[in-house]
């Protein structure tokens, strides 16, 4: 096919790293660049395609998303079916290297040539490929710029490991912090070494070749920091990468993420809250992948019915053998239990009055995009830096502090819920939430930041092409 036969500006292939938290902001991206124009393939390990829910067969917004595989080498159970991290991880370059040269061949022999990858920023040799065909190469990175910041610090060797207990570390860009605000790879050195080499090495390694550092928060939420870091990198940052309709509403057929690897309950989740008064229930859920501990979860259990106020609790099946014997019984008047909901759509109803939340970053844009106040428990990874810059630098929260064992206790969880939902400090809160959510919606609406950053990327797309 000639160059000038193609009706679309250019073709991007996206590849997220394989689990829910990565692949929702990486396909709400791929959604907007595929609305400016741009053709869009998203590339999900073999595993992973065979695995994941559509959500809605009504929803036309991911449907001009063409979706293809490449493999990590366990295609039968993805990272659960290796020997450990450091085994996926070594295995996933290799015959995911060697599969993604395959797929751009395909599509280049099909007429459908790629000239761009956007890859995840915890898989770095995607760009090693991009280069060798001389292809567009975009890193996406998925946690916080300051979060980003630290773990560039730490793989620079200029934040020296491990820290020194009582120290205060100071950061360009960031506000002071204490050892226990740090990524739990670097608060607790030594824990998940896979993880940690992910995080602080691999994706490093090679993103000073990237041609664009894309990062998924708005500018207005962590200018420091972002100012800092684009005099590093071509950094431009692109979020909330959060389905249209939540936001900007300018996309009416972008209503959700579109695939998802649970089934929500959607119905009974969201009948249970409309009838419910406004602002008068907590929505208590920890992710995709937190566990938490029996006692933690007893903990919390009672600290929810001490509260004394409504709340929706999404405790995934494998977990429901922690809950304390007889709760869902004996709370049924107060409150639900479910396997998993639509966050979203939880989040947006106004019965919500505040979030209790494990911190993961998609969780805290979602709940920064729809206004709604947050109750801090973070659990391990980025959590513990989300959770200090939720309390006190964009003042949306409350921390619910842990005791020396690093449990939250039952009191914590109830005074924290009723001060949002019933104290003085909840007003103040809920104010800054309200701020926070305006700013989001301005960043992604038509000239806001996010949105000319994404005019700016597809216009050099175009203008390569």
């Amino acid at each position: 096919m000639e160059k000038g036969e193609r009706t679309y500006k250019a073709h991007c292939l996206v590849l997220p790293y394989p689990s829910q938290g990565h692949i929702n902001p990486m396909l709400q991206f791929s959604k907007l660049l595929n609305h400016k124009g741009i053709k869009i393939t998203l590339a999900n390990t073999i595993f992973v395609h065979n695995t994941m829910h559509k959500i809605s067969s009504s929803s036309s917004s991911s449907t001009s998303i063409a979706f293809e595989t490449i493999s990590d080498g366990y295609d039968e159970g993805g990272i659960t079916q290796a020997e450990s991290i450091e085994a996926y991880l070594d295995q996933f370059r290799k015959i995911g290297t060697k599969t993604l040269i395959e797929l751009i061949d395909r599509l280049s022999s099909s007429g459908n040539p790629v000239d761009c990858i956007v890859y995840d920023a915890f898989i770095p040799w995607p760009l090693d490929v991009a280069k060798k065909f001389g292809i567009v190469g975009a890193v996406f990175f998925t946690h916080s710029c300051a979060v980003d910041n630290i773990f560039f610090h730490v793989h620079q060797g200029l934040l020296k490991l491990p820290l020194p207990p009582d120290s205060e570390i100071l950061l360009p860009g960031l506000p002071p912090l204490q050892p226990s605000d740090m990524p739990s790879f670097i608060y607790v050195y030594g824990s998940y070494p896979a993880f940690f080499t992910m995080v602080v090495d691999d994706q490093f390694s090679n993103v000073d070749k990237a041609d664009w550092v894309f990062c998924n928060t708005f500018y207005e939420l962590e200018e420091e920091v972002v100012d800092w870091m684009a005099k590093l990198w071509p950094l431009r940052t692109i979020g909330p990468t959060i389905p249209s309709m939540y936001l900007d509403k300018r996309r009416e057929d972008d209503r959700e993420y579109g695939f998802s690897l649970f089934n929500p309950n959607s119905d009974a989740c969201l009948t249970w809250l409309n009838a419910k008064p406004k602002r008068s229930v907590a929505y208590v859920s920890f992710g995709s992948l937190a566990e938490l501990g029996e006692d933690q979860m007893e903990e919390l259990g009672w600290g929810l019915r001490n509260s004394n106020n409504y709340f929706l609790w999404v405790v995934r099946e494998k977990e429901a053998a922690r809950l304390p014997k007889g709760f869902v019984e004996e709370t049924s008047g107060k409150g639900l239990v479910v396997s998993w909901c639509p966050q979203l759509d939880v989040l947006a109803n106004e019965a919500v009055g505040c979030f209790v939340t494990h911190c993961g970053w998609n969780s805290t844009l979602e709940a920064l995009s729809l206004g709604v106040p947050m109750v801090a428990v973070p659990q391990w990874t980025d959590q513990s830096t989300n959770a200090r810059f939720i309390m006190d630098v964009w003042k949306m929260g409350l921390k619910a502090q842990a005791d020396e064992k690093g449990i939250v206790r039952r009191e914590e969880i109830a005074n924290c819920v009723r001060e949002i939902l019933e104290g003085e400090r909840g007003k103040e809160i809920r104010k800054n939430a309200s701020k926070w959510k305006e700013l989001a919606k301005n960043a992604v609406d038509e000239g806001g930041s996010s949105d000319k950053n994404i005019d700016e990327f597809v216009a050099k797309l175009v203008q390569n092409y």
